[in-house]
């Protein structure tokens, strides 16, 4: 299938989305669509399939115009979008999400449950995804859960698949299995659409790349005649210097020791420090508990046994306001479902956290309300129509900045960061990664979780490698390297 888009536009009100965009995609094709996060990647994909109608401008399919004005009838054109905010039931069954309405009847509209549970098993054989058809979608990991959404758009005799940021959650080996069934696809004639920020997928997977900036289309490069570089100028128009910025910061005294702590089922004996001015980077294969014990240290899982201690002190933390009230931030790995009130403001997502700050006497001053919400969107470059942009509409990652702004402003002594680059851009990454090297200069103890290796290795002074919720060792940042984190990854020793 071949698509053309032409002098797009599109506004929400009086702000301008997309100016004169356009992208064109061929027969049999991987092509990368990326910018910074706003530059309209997602807003033109929705235009395509109808979920968005546009200002101004053609949409052609083979030649012929078209207008498909719902997602159904963009699917049934063989055009699927698998979204970056995960769209399923979270309190159905992976059987009952596949076949949401696509159910399989027998006599008298009865689901034919038998021949669904064997058509699902078997697209997620073929995926090589290890879950239960009948598990609750709310008992997966985020991982587990984007693995079931590719699924779906698979189930579809697709000839356009669009997917949009498809391994922000997903581990190396799951993205590894995902880029096979992508390249077989392609070896069948679909056509896919790629939008993701992670360079090194876009060169190893892409034929073409296409750049939005600011809403407006930039170019079109084969993959083969441009570099990471290049990409990186035409996406933020200037350059970006070192990938990890350098940090010289002196390590202070410690600010979180963890001692054998333990969880019914996630994870056991688990023992580390932190110490001030220090990032301690957690690395591990998705499942490996990792999460989980960042969540029992803020007081949202409950402990059998274990001790936290904060500068020397011994203190029980039961639940996240008190977490919250001993000096700890957690920026959690889901923005969607934990880290923010979608359907509310920038401003009141930011200023939730803090109210000690804003108020005179336990009374709200909106004056200081303003302050802080205006210092956060200017200081983490939100990009939105203003301080009552509801957060639902803003793209992925300045979602994620409201989530850094609204924890760093309570000015945390310890500040755990859950996975704090998923869905991000290269340009934001960068602020991110300088975030994070200030709080640190200001003598906050920062935890970095993240599946993203390079990462891990860029920014950690130590790296801390958990598996099956053991603790398999600790490596000094400068001694690292991805051979040895992985090995200690999947069960082995160093020694």
């Amino acid at each position: 299938m071949q698509i053309e888009m032409r002098g797009i536009d599109k506004a929400f009100g009086s702000n301008k989305v997309l100016q004169n965009a356009g992208f064109e995609l061929r027969d049999g094709e991987i092509h990368a669509l990326m910018g910074e996060n706003g530059a309209g990647k997602s807003t033109l994909m929705k235009i395509l399939t109808g979920v968005y109608t546009r200002d101004a401008g053609t949409v052609t399919v083979d030649g012929k115009e078209v207008v498909y004005h719902n997602p159904q009838e963009a699917e049934k054109a063989g055009i699927v979008f698998i979204y970056q905010e995960l769209n399923v039931l979270f309190d159905l069954t992976v059987e009952e999400n596949l076949f949401m309405g696509k159910e399989i009847t027998k006599g008298f509209g009865i689901c034919d449950k038998k021949t669904m549970r064997s058509k699902a098993q078997e697209i997620m054989e073929k995926m090589g995804v290890h879950i239960p058809v009948n598990a609750v979608m709310s008992d997966l990991s985020v991982g587990q859960q984007q693995m079931v959404e590719i699924c779906k758009a698979l189930m579809v005799d697709a000839k356009v698949l669009i997917m949009d940021e498809p391994t922000a959650a997903l581990t190396e080996s799951e993205t590894k299995v995902l880029f096979e069934v992508i390249e077989s696809l392609k070896a069948k004639g679909v056509s896919i659409v790629y939008i993701s920020h992670r360079m090194e997928e876009i060169f190893q997977l892409c034929d073409r790349i296409t750049i939005l900036r600011d809403g407006q289309y930039v170019g079109t490069r084969n993959i083969s005649e441009i570099t990471m570089d290049d990409v990186v100028q035409m996406m933020i128009g200037r350059e970006i210097g070192e990938r990890y910025p350098q940090r010289d910061v002196k390590i202070g005294e410690e600010v979180l020791r963890v001692e054998g702590l333990t969880h019914e089922k996630m994870f056991r004996d688990v023992n580390f420090s932190v110490r001030a001015g220090e990032v301690l980077g957690v690395s591990g294969l998705m499942g490996a508990g990792r999460t989980e014990i960042m969540q029992a240290i803020f007081g949202n899982l409950p402990l059998v046994s274990g001790k936290l201690f904060i500068e020397g002190k011994e203190v029980r933390i039961q639940n996240p306001r008190q977490a919250i009230a001993a000096g700890i931030g957690f920026i959690t790995e889901d923005r969607k479902t934990e880290g923010l009130l979608l359907e509310k403001s920038s401003a009141e997502n930011m200023e939730i956290c803090n109210l000690n700050k804003i108020s005179d006497k336990s009374v709200l001053s909106k004056k200081k309300g303003a302050g802080l919400v205006k210092k956060g969107i200017d200081e983490f470059r939100i990009k939105c129509f203003g301080p009552d942009h509801e957060c639902s509409n803003l793209s992925g990652g300045n979602q994620q900045k409201v989530v850094l702004a609204k924890w760093i402003y309570t000015d945390p002594k310890i500040l755990i960061l859950d996975e704090p680059t998923r869905g991000v851009d290269i340009g934001a990454k960068k602020e991110i990664y300088n975030v994070i090297n200030d709080m640190a200069a200001r003598g906050v103890a920062v935890i970095m979780v993240s599946s993203e290796l390079p990462e891990v290795l860029g920014m950690s002074d130590r790296i801390m490698v958990v598996h099956e919720g053991c603790v398999t060792g600790i490596i000094n940042g400068k001694d690292a390297d991805q051979a040895k984190v992985m090995t200690l990854a999947t069960g082995g020793s160093l020694a």
